[in-house]
């Protein structure tokens, strides 16, 4: 009673007291820029992390458009539309990677904005270069593209327009040095383990802008966009990768929750519910040694590293192969190993049967798979770890990369040595690789094993001895091709450019594929046809030409070159 009394006598106080709380609520919640539980402004390393994250999906697997690449470059084969060189313009995994290209893009100028606001300017640097990187494979792929008016809505641009590729791909040179500059001021905020991919290592980043700006310079060698008295002021700051630990890469673990961290081409085929990532049997046949052409009796070391057989050697398809007449009733079959995949444009009778218990899948070091044993098994997605990073520029690519510069004559040095150091580098990444695989297998080593020297001193030899400098790059651009196998969105640039290495042919007059079992049942490659140009660049996704007014006429693919397409 004494209480409510004293309520009753002091009313207009409560009332006060309510007023102020309405008051306060009030101007709280109409202050949504204040409102620390739900920020309007993402802290820069949230979104570093962020961009990163987006950047590891672009041109990667499942869902995307490495899918098509790799098709494309003759490393996988497809039932799909990319089979013939078949992809159209409403493809979804094209359209994946042109939209998380602008939304990462979107978060990158924010990043780039907020950082210049807040003088934090190694991460306004390391954001211009994954800026750079990200619009010189939009370019790479498409040609034209929305930039100069791209993502700003808030100027009131909704259509923006398609800027010239080789305009866009002056401005990425000197996006490149401007986020040098930046990153060297050392100014502001540090970034750590936010930085996936090189930690907050400052040097390493310098190395890789220099690593990646040589790599577009070799692209545009051959073009009026190619710069000698920058070129040569690149090569005096000499300041590239200088082993795998400055490798641009995405690390991938075994963990698989909140989301799943494994390698994505692993999951696209060890945890796929329907089997669509065929291992091309040209791509086998070369490693192989049995081209006539290239590489020819040099079996290639990385096989049992690239390439795990389901099969044991000498056993047939296990839901096909008929064990009374021997016919394997395969598309393609090496009974020697246990090979067993579909060919690139096959109209053959065997080729759209559901073989998941026999088909090759791809190994420990492209995707974290299973090393090949020779002893077979079916695989599930408890065989292996999935753990292999997700390679975007390495050092041995680089070393590729300086070996076509000095055959080229733009750089100085020995060719044949050059090719030897790249090559020996690509076996050492294997190596890199498997070691931090987690593999309960035994593995050994490649570096140091008698096969990898010889196969080495036949490289060299080969090289050594090719007819002229024509073979030469061939030879350089196979084995680079060999190496980034995982990674084909370079290798369907390098092709475009150099129209090396050569890929399988279904409408050749000479024999497409080599191999005979000599067990009565040889392939017949007219089973194989073309009925497609190569593409020489991507559709423009049908979304944007129906949301966009001012974008272009649909290309024609078969003939829309990259500017650099020589």
């Amino acid at each position: 009673m004494k209480l409510i009394n004293t309520i009753i006598n002091n009313k207009s106080i409560l009332i006060l007291l309510l007023s102020s709380i309405v008051l306060i609520s009030c101007n709280d919640y109409l202050d949504v820029d204040t409102d620390k539980d739900n920020p309007t402004i993402a802290p820069l390393n949230y979104l570093l992390t962020n961009t990163q994250t987006n950047l590891n999906e672009v041109t990667n697997f499942q869902k995307n458009s490495g899918d098509i690449l790799a098709v494309y470059t003759h490393q996988m084969t497809s039932r799909n539309e990319e089979d013939q060189y078949g992809t159209k313009q409403n493809n979804p995994v094209v359209a994946n990677d042109w939209n998380n290209i602008y939304l990462t893009f979107t978060d990158l100028e924010t990043l780039i904005k907020q950082g210049k606001e807040s003088n934090d300017f190694i991460y306004v640097g390391i954001a211009q270069l994954e800026k750079a990187y990200l619009m010189s494979i939009a370019v790479d792929l498409w040609g034209d593209i929305p930039y100069s008016e791209a993502i700003q809505l808030k100027d009131g641009i909704i259509t923006p327009k398609f800027d010239d590729q080789k305009e866009i791909y002056a401005t990425i040179l000197q996006l490149i040095e401007l986020g040098k500059t930046n990153i060297k001021t050392n100014k502001g905020l540090k970034p750590k383990l936010d930085d996936l991919i090189y930690g907050g290592k400052t040097e390493k980043w310098i190395r890789f802008a220099n690593t990646f700006k040589l790599k577009l310079y070799n692209q545009i060698r051959l073009t009026p966009l190619f710069n000698q008295t920058d070129f040569d002021a690149l090569l005096s700051e000499n300041n590239f990768f200088n082993s795998m630990e400055d490798d641009f890469q995405f690390t991938q673990t075994a963990n698989t929750t909140p989301t799943d961290e494994r390698n994505r081409l692993f999951l696209e085929s060890y945890n796929a519910t329907q089997f669509s990532t065929y291992i091309s049997p040209w791509f086998y046949e070369i490693m192989m040694g049995m081209n006539p052409t290239i590489h020819k009796n040099n079996k290639d070391p990385r096989l049992s590293y690239y390439f795990f057989n389901q099969l044991k050697p000498g056993v047939l398809p296990t839901e096909l192969g008929d064990p009374i007449t021997g016919n394997p009733k395969a598309d393609y079959w090496d009974s020697d190993t246990g090979f067993f995949s579909i060919r690139f444009g096959s109209q053959g009778p065997w080729k759209d049967f559901s073989t998941e218990k026999s088909y090759t899948y791809p190994g420990v070091f492209p995707c974290g798979g299973r090393y090949d044993d020779g002893q077979g098994g079916v695989v599930k997605i408890t065989s292996a770890t999935g753990i292999a990073p997700h390679r975007i520029l390495t050092y041995d690519e680089f070393l590729y990369i300086q070996a076509e510069l000095i055959l080229e004559e733009k750089i100085s040095g020995n060719t044949s040595d050059a090719l030897s150091k790249a090559v020996k580098a690509s076996f050492a990444k294997v190596d890199q690789v498997v070691s931090l695989n987690k593999s309960t297998q035994t593995i050994p080593k490649l570096i140091g094993s008698p096969e990898v020297d010889t196969f080495l001193i036949n490289i060299t030899n080969e090289f050594n001895n090719a007819a002229d400098k024509n073979k030469k790059l061939e030879i350089i651009m196979t084995q680079k091709w060999v190496a980034t196998f995982g990674d084909p969105t370079d290798q369907y640039s390098d092709y475009r450019r150099t129209g090396f290495p050569v890929l399988a042919n279904p409408n050749s007059t000479s024999k497409e594929y080599q191999l005979d079992n000599g067990n009565g049942f040889p392939i017949n490659d007219f089973e194989t046809t073309l009925q497609n140009p190569y593409q020489l660049s991507l559709y423009w996704p049908l979304s944007e030409l129906n949301s966009n007014k001012k974008a272009p006429t649909q290309k024609t693919p078969g003939s829309y070159k990259i500017f650099w397409d020589n």
